[in-house]
């Protein structure tokens, strides 16, 4: 039975009831996930689910409509997901999970951050199948994800005919937060996609004005949206998604009618969102939130039930 606190968000939220409830199934997977691992980062997982949700969602179904399968992971043409910010993995494996990767089975999300298992403390291409790079370093991915871009195109430009255009034809979509923003590499390599016009290139940016140190006007108060505009690209703000998805699904959209220059989509987010302790706090980035903490989060997130971990209800499954 929904508490109070459930049917407020409910009642408050712009999308459907199963919509929300998916978004905070993910948000309870990954803090499930760090809380059993006593390790982790429960704050942007979280924060970012969802865009997580959207960019695993259908076409069909308001989603970006990203082309992957779990039959086969290293599909040639697949759109590649990046998460730069690669602490917040607890995120990625939950969708590789709802997706239906085997990597990510529920046993799995269970032994997060353990030796040996296929969910380590960061994403590994070379563990774990869905992962297409590895990420922890900031900056890193990001980066990575423009040369992914660069080889696309150039593939493209040599296999592609005007009888079969389409062979390569791939979208690359990154996750990234301030602190990749920060890193010089990360900015060589945007400026370098604005110069070439990677039109398959579409990044969100977790604007949540937290960083492990605290807020973000510590070390970081420059205007990103200016910034990468000069660079060459195409930026969108999305002020929020909390209380429904519209904005970021007209973002999405926009981002792929947009094919001569790459698009950042700056979403502004809360870490941590649904725990009353931690939620926009630094606290929730790197450590558990806790037992008591974990169970408050459950009663007030519309479709967690408090007694339950590591679960996931049928009509969730079934959407992924």
């Amino acid at each position: 039975m929904s508490s109070a606190n459930q049917t407020a968000q409910l009642a408050a939220y712009k999308g459907t009831p199963l919509e929300l409830k998916c978004v905070n199934t993910i948000r309870a997977l990954a803090a499930d996930m760090v809380q059993k691992a006593n390790s982790g980062h429960p704050g942007a997982p979280m924060g970012c689910a969802p865009m997580a949700h959207l960019l695993w969602s259908a076409a069909s179904s308001g989603g970006a409509g990203r082309n992957h399968t779990a039959k086969s992971p290293e599909w040639w043409n697949r759109d590649r997901f990046v998460l730069s910010n690669g602490h917040a993995c607890a995120l990625q494996y939950v969708m590789l999970n709802l997706s239906g990767y085997e990597d990510c089975n529920m046993d799995q999300l269970k032994a997060f951050r353990q030796v040996g298992s296929k969910t380590p403390g960061h994403p590994e291409n070379f563990v774990t199948d869905g992962v297409e790079l590895c990420t922890g370093p900031l900056g890193q991915g990001i980066s990575n994800a423009v040369g992914i871009c660069i080889a696309s195109k150039h593939l493209g430009a040599n296999y592609n005919t005007p009888e079969f255009p389409n062979i390569i034809n791939n979208n690359t979509f990154v996750i990234c937060g301030d602190g990749c923003l920060q890193e010089g590499i990360a900015s060589e390599a945007s400026s370098l996609a604005g110069h070439l016009g990677l039109g398959n290139l579409t990044v969100l940016y977790d604007d949540n004005n937290i960083t492990i140190d605290g807020d973000t006007g510590i070390s970081f108060t420059e205007d990103v949206k200016m910034r990468y505009e000069a660079y060459g690209w195409q930026v969108l703000v999305v002020d929020d998604v909390a209380n429904g998805l519209d904005d970021l699904r007209a973002a999405l959209a926009q981002a792929k009618k947009t094919t001569d220059k790459p698009t950042l989509i700056k979403v502004k987010t809360v870490i941590g969102f649904g725990s009353p302790a931690k939620q926009g706090k630094s606290s929730s980035h790197g450590a558990p939130l806790g037992v008591a903490e974990i169970v408050t989060v459950k009663s007030n997130l519309y479709g967690c039930d408090p007694e339950k971990s590591f679960f996931v209800d049928d009509d969730v499954a079934a959407y992924y």
